[in-house]
């Protein structure tokens, strides 16, 4: 191997030596063996002007500007060509304000340093200057007009950069393929296509920004007419330009049929038509391109991830996201946004902290957006503490950042918190917006602070101009409902603006079970029927209502409508990590578990020590067709419980244990996690469908209402 790459290297000085000493200089440049470029620059017997310009172009083009420079002064004679060589060395090592003073020191200049000169403004985003120059120019060639044109277009100042267009002596195809496509992304497609039709000549770029221009605005049809006729031969970007019009339109089907007809498939390509498996759901299709796919970049894998993260497959994305840095590509921005939404479902603090740390390592952590995402990590892993300090390390907060601490002392049932911060948002001068409010409205409701919540609700329109949507309107009921003023409650959603949906009923409904209103239970259930038809919970909660009352006959035809509907309870499960793992457990089952035995003995031990303190299960939580003893096996094998017996074992003292239910918790659980916080003398955070229940010395932070 040593010897094939000695023998090449021999080769390519071989071949080095055949060029004149200009392009030998040009040559090595090219390859970044700046030694000896300049090897041959300092053996010339005879420097030339142009000599001495390549080897300032040598040092320019590999990122070395201060030896360029000290090259330059060094120059015996210098002409128009060395000067312009200068600036816009500055200018592509993103110098510009060197170059500007290369340039107002130039001697003469020409055309091209004052295009240069354009360009470094362009690029460096003062479209301003680059205008006013622009404009000062005493001649511009074609490439001048584009490179303003291009830097307009940059700056979303599209019907300036038209009227210059128009203004332009000679239009290239630069220029007008720059026009079309800036047209294109304004939605202006008839326009854009009326310069593409005027074009004397057109070239693949033209025929591909025409192509891109109305797949982009969801006019794909017509892209599919435009890309079957073009005479040209199609080139990856013009076929990943259709694909993603039919992936941005969500037609993945035609997309599928485009990418396997696809005669080379770039990564981006790939990566579009993953992306579009994965907002169709079809994960599995997903996976196998991803797995057959030769090249990937850190784009391919943030797409996997994102997929398994939005299809509910969050174990997966963290086992990829593990893959990923064993493969040592380096996590990018989106893939570390995906894990932490991951975190936060799964509750995996272990994982939500390696993963805060690579952002501290990758300063990332200092973004504002980054920041509330990671302080909704915490909050979903119940680990507040750490969620505050995040919020009071960054000085300024936008209202999404307030927001998520605000919601977060909600869903944890820390009402007096969240009000507290909410006033001092106000103080500092931050406008709230509709999350806001469903956070604040939360947190009185918690708290039972029912005439500040009306009064809070009462201000949302009339003094911060946030017009209240239902999940608003719900909030109130709740708080209403749980000050056992029920009727004032229905009374607000019969008056609703809006329509009442299954949130608001949702809400109603928790209100009519927990104070035994089970007339206005029934209307509550029967509305949640009609507007979720393949909803289970309704139906149950309904079944329930009717047996409680001994309506056997209404049980029945209810059981009747769900198998003919083929609606099914959904399954309860809940997950705790351990051991840097994270365990699952269904409902009534923990044979699948491999340390099932144990964790058999330990709900043996509980319950005996449940049964001394004289806990006794709550049938009215199963069921009521299922006889009693079966409904204490039941409860006993409830997902929560599982858990928990789980936790005491693995978890240390000292540390709480933290479990995760995809379902609401259910009565007798949450009494039997209360007892059994008291007698462990142990704190058990249990995060439900609906939010957060902090079990400490036998009490519950919902105060036994959820």
């Amino acid at each position: 191997m040593k010897f094939m790459f000695s023998t090449y290297r021999t080769y390519c000085a071989g071949s080095a030596a055949l060029l004149s000493p200009i392009s030998q200089i040009s040559y090595f440049a090219r390859i970044g063996q700046i030694q000896r470029a300049r090897k041959v620059f300092d053996e010339l017997p005879q420097k030339t002007t142009v000599s001495w310009n390549a080897m300032v172009a040598v040092y320019f083009q590999n990122k070395r500007p201060d030896e360029a420079r000290h090259l330059f002064d060094r120059m015996p004679e210098r002409n128009t060509v060395s000067w312009n060589g200068l600036l816009s060395g500055y200018v592509k090592n993103g110098m510009v304000g060197e170059a500007r003073e290369v340039f107002d020191k130039m001697p003469e200049r020409n055309v091209v340093s004052w295009t240069a000169m354009v360009r470094g403004y362009v690029e460096e985003g003062n479209v301003k200057e680059a205008e006013r120059l622009f404009w000062e120019m005493p001649e511009r060639n074609v490439v001048s007009w584009t490179v303003m044109i291009g830097g307009l277009i940059e700056d979303g100042r599209v019907d300036d950069a038209l009227k210059l267009y128009e203004m332009m002596p000679e239009k290239d195809v630069v220029a007008r393929t720059n026009m079309i496509g800036g047209l294109c992304l304004e939605g202006r497609v008839g326009e854009a296509r009326g310069i593409f039709d005027e074009m004397p000549k057109r070239n693949l770029i033209a025929w591909t920004a025409m192509i891109s221009g109305y797949a982009m605005n969801g006019k794909v049809d017509v892209a599919r007419k435009l890309f079957e006729v073009m005479p040209l031969e199609k080139n990856e970007v013009t076929w990943t330009a259709m694909l993603m019009g039919y992936t941005r339109s969500a037609r993945i089907r035609e997309a599928e049929e485009v990418f396997n007809v696809m005669p080379i498939k770039p990564v981006l390509a790939c990566n579009e038509m993953l992306l579009g498996f994965g907002q169709n759901g079809e994960v599995s299709k997903a996976w196998r391109l991803f797995d057959q796919m030769r090249e990937k970049d850190d784009g391919t894998w943030s797409a996997m991830i994102k997929i398994y993260e939005r299809n509910g497959f969050e174990l997966e994305a963290i086992s990829l996201f593990t893959l990923m840095q064993q493969k040592g590509v380096r996590p990018n921005f989106p893939s570390v946004i995906s894990i932490l939404s991951v975190c936060g479902t799964l509750a995996s603090l272990d994982h939500g902290r390696q993963v805060h740390a690579q952002l501290v390592r990758s300063q990332f952590d200092s973004d504002v957006y980054v920041g509330s995402v990671l302080i909704t990590m915490y909050i979903k892993c119940g680990d507040l503490v750490k969620a505050k300090l995040v919020f009071d390390r960054f000085s300024s907060k936008d209202v999404v950042m307030w927001n998520s601490i605000i919601t977060g002392y909600a869903q944890h049932g820390l009402g007096e918190e969240a009000l507290q911060v909410f006033r001092v948002m106000l103080s500092l001068g931050v406008a709230p917006d509709d999350i806001t409010f469903i956070g604040v409205l939360s947190a009185c409701s918690y708290t039972g602070k029912v005439q500040e919540g009306l009064e809070l609700f009462e201000s949302m329109k009339s003094k911060y101009n946030v017009e209240p949507t239902t999940v608003h309107y719900a909030c109130v009921v709740d708080l209403l409902g749980r000050a056992a003023r029920i009727n004032e409650a229905m009374d607000l959603i019969n008056k609703m603006p809006v329509e009442s949906d299954a949130i608001v009923w949702g809400a109603l409904l928790g209100s009519c079970r927990t104070h035994m209103k089970l007339d206005l239970a029934e209307v509550a259930a029967k509305k949640l029927v009609q507007l979720e038809p393949n909803n289970s919970g309704p139906y149950i909660l309904l079944s329930n209502i009717y047996a409680s009352q001994r309506r056997w006959t209404e049980v029945a035809e209810l059981r009747k409508t769900m198998r003919e509907r083929k609606i099914s309870k959904s399954p309860g499960c809940s997950w705790i990590e351990a051991e840097k793992r994270v365990h699952m457990f269904t409902g009534g089952d923990s044979t699948s578990h491999p340390e099932h035995a144990m964790i058999l003995r330990m709900l043996e031990k509980l319950g005996g020590l449940l049964r001394e303190a004289g806990y006794s299960p709550d049938g009215t939580f199963v069921l009521h067709d299922v006889d009693e003893e079966e409904k204490v096996h039941s409860l006993r094998y409830h997902s929560e419980k599982l858990a928990v017996a789980y936790g005491l074992l693995k978890v240390p003292e000292g540390m709480p244990i933290r479990v995760m239910k995809n379902l609401r918790v259910c009565g007798d659980c949450h009494s039997a996690i209360k007892l059994i916080a008291k007698l462990t003398g142990r704190e058990i955070i249990l995060r439900d469908a609906n939010r957060f229940h902090h079990f400490k010395h036998g009490l519950c932070s919902c105060k036994d209402y959820w």
